[in-house]
């Protein structure tokens, strides 16, 4: 540095010792200083001893009087809080007539979990999107909010089995009664919207477990007339594949606990579509509270970051291991929509730009055989799930059906030597060598 500067330095020193300040007194002041401003750069905090007792400081000291500024975070915070509180009567007034934003109440909104609703919204192109524990819960709630007391459901007969049993045993109770009809019986769908005074139709395309795919124009064209809604569960699809919206579907739902959040490390649902629709079912859902929890809202969020990253990874090991099972001799049948052979890949062509990471297949066996590849498998768990970034397999007939009975399984459709394969991120090479093994040894 230069002279000059240097001995700037040591004349303003020179006035400082001048004044009768102790160096003690100075050091004290300067850290008293940095000391206030570091508090009132977190809690914008007003100085001066606080009048309350050490238990009130420690509930209300740091945020009361202004909290941490948390809009320079890169990551959107978890915002854990079961209330939200006014800072006088008028502001309340103003939330209740519309003119505040706010929550009110943790089971009404959480901000963590809005911007995850709005990051799917705009995925899936719909007008509102609603959030909730798990995506059975979306689904009842959705059916409960949608369908009146006497109304009329047609569904499908390839679906989860949970969102089966309760079409066809709880909601009897209400006097709600049901058609079910294979994915592409539209004549029986025209012929039940004569019959019945329909409230809705719902169908997840690709279906589960043989991935079925309905022909949504078709399906809204027979159902908008009517005034009956169109509700499509997407969670095997997800929007990177299709969006039902986009051909005329009044909703789409998904369990968020498959490829949204992408790592088998939380449970989630959410519907999207009409905001009309979206809001019946937010006041019933706020009724019956299935509220997501901030924290699983945020692994959602995060894992909507890479899905479409993981999802081109998905379509391709799916479409290549149902390749190779489809030429594999000890292989019956294989279940997969992008195959010429699947029945509904015309319709898959239409609506789907990728044709999802699930594949379903038959084993040339019984149920033990079938059991014996499945647990010859090296790579993928035995687990009852999907859409992770962990490859599962599953034999149905055992995992989700076991209880039925051979017959009652054989009305369903479950056939015992069913398997369900959902193709992880792993190398594909791993994957179909590891197939190939536990195939060599049945």
């Amino acid at each position: 540095r230069s002279r000059a500067t240097r001995t700037t330095r040591r004349e303003r020193m020179s006035a400082l010792s001048s004044k009768s300040i102790p160096r003690v007194a100075l050091v004290k002041t300067r850290a008293t200083a940095t000391k206030a401003r570091r508090v009132t750069t977190v809690t914008r905090a007003e100085g001066g001893a606080s009048p309350w007792g050490d238990s009130t400081q420690s509930i209300h000291n740091g945020e009361r009087s202004g909290r941490p500024r948390v809009s320079d975070s890169l990551t959107t915070p978890i915002v854990c809080t079961s209330t939200y509180h006014f800072k006088d009567t008028e502001e309340l007034i103003a939330y209740q007539e519309g003119r505040y934003g706010s929550f009110e109440y943790g089971r009404y909104g959480n901000p963590t979990t809005q911007a995850c609703e709005e990051k799917i919204r705009q995925l899936e192109g719909g007008e509102a999107a609603l959030l909730s524990a798990s995506g059975m819960c979306t689904a009842t709630t959705m059916l409960l909010a949608l369908v009146p007391a006497g109304g009329h459901i047609v569904t499908t007969t390839d679906c989860y089995r949970r969102t089966r049993q309760f079409i066809q045993t709880f909601l009897p109770k209400m006097g709600i009664s049901c058609t079910v009809l294979d994915p592409s019986d539209y004549d029986g769908l025209e012929k039940a919207l004569k019959e019945h005074e329909c409230s809705l139709y719902f169908s997840e395309s690709p279906t589960n477990p043989y991935l079925r795919c309905v022909d949504i124009e078709r399906i809204v064209s027979l159902c908008k007339p009517t005034g009956c809604l169109v509700c499509i569960d997407g969670t095997f699809a997800t929007p990177c594949n299709s969006r039902a919206l986009d051909f005329g579907a009044d909703l789409v739902i998904h369990s968020a606990s498959k490829f949204f959040g992408g790592h088998n490390d939380v449970l989630a649902g959410v519907i999207v579509g009409r905001k009309d629709a979206v809001d019946k079912v937010k006041q019933f859902h706020n009724i019956l509270g299935g509220v997501i929890d901030p924290h699983a809202a945020y692994l959602v969020l995060r894992g909507l970051k890479t899905l479409a990253l993981r999802i081109e990874r998905h379509n391709d090991s799916a479409m290549k291991i149902a390749k190779f099972l489809e030429a594999h001799p000890k292989i019956e049948r294989v279940h997969y929509p992008g195959l010429p052979s699947h029945p509904d890949h015309e319709i898959a062509k239409k609506y789907m730009k990728g044709f999802g990471g699930v594949v379903s297949f038959e084993v040339k066996g019984d149920l033990w055989q079938t059991a014996k590849f499945i647990d010859s498998c090296k790579l993928p768990y035995i687990a009852p799930s999907l859409g992770g970034v962990e490859s599962l397999i599953e034999q149905p007939t055992v995992v989700s059906y076991w209880d039925q009975g051979p017959e009652k399984r054989a009305e369903i459709g479950i056939k015992d030597n069913l398997v369900r394969y959902s193709t992880g991120i792993e190398d594909y090479a791993d994957i179909e060598a590891d197939m190939a093994q536990a195939l060599d040894c049945i």
